[in-house]
């Protein structure tokens, strides 16, 4: 069986678990696997067209499965898979994070 590792972001759809073993010859076969027990990730995981949602970085063993086979990366019992979602953030506007707006605090140089 295959270890997938679980990011806190998505641990509330396995219960908070951090590690998940699953079986399956291929990533995606893990994968679909994992879903079978834990169908809150079905979203997450893949996109309408049953490919991976392109927002979901996969590694096998530290590689991006991006650059291996993709969904049909060979999987051996003692691989590891990561499962870590891309996030996003930061300003909405050009400069608005810019250190010219936050006041200064009396007395502080800059």
């Amino acid at each position: 069986m295959s270890t997938v590792r679980i990011p806190p972001v998505l641990r509330v759809s396995t219960g908070g678990e951090k590690l998940v073993e699953t079986s399956g010859t291929t990533v995606g076969e893990v994968l679909t696997t994992l879903v079978a027990a834990h169908p809150g990730l079905g979203g997450q995981l893949f996109a309408a067209d049953g490919e991976l949602n392109r927002f979901m970085n996969v590694f096998l063993n530290d590689t991006d499965i991006r650059h291996l086979l993709t969904l049909a990366t060979p999987v051996g019992d003692l691989d590891a898979i990561v499962l870590l979602p891309a996030m996003a953030g930061g300003c909405s506007t050009a400069g608005c994070c810019s250190i010219a707006r936050i006041p200064a605090r009396k007395g502080a140089s800059r």
